[in-house]
């Protein structure tokens, strides 16, 4: 590791995670998303808009992203192999943005 640069941060002294977090992060921050946008539109659907709707939500949310997030990581290793079969991976990848 190269001293003479400084560590990236994320803000003022919380340091960057190494790339290898990137397997957890990814998942975590996908699955606190979606279980939080579904859960937001089938709550609001079901029940319409009401005092203390985002009270509740926000408690059904974190049930929800606590049975989803181990989800994500368990199926997400079948899910790129199953994917692997659908996709032709041996060509030029296109860069990441």
């Amino acid at each position: 590791m190269d001293m003479s640069q400084p560590t990236p941060k994320i803000f003022g002294n919380v340091p960057k995670l190494a790339a290898r977090w990137a397997l957890i992060i990814v998942p975590f921050i996908l699955s606190c998303l979606m279980s939080g946008i579904i859960s937001f539109i089938n709550m609001l659907r079901n029940l319409g808009w009401f005092e203390g709707f985002l009270t509740l939500w926000l408690h059904n949310w974190m049930i929800s992203w606590a049975i989803a997030f181990p989800i994500v990581l368990i199926l997400l290793p079948f899910v790129r192999k199953f994917t692997g079969l659908l996709v032709d991976m041996s060509g030029p990848q296109p860069p990441a943005k």
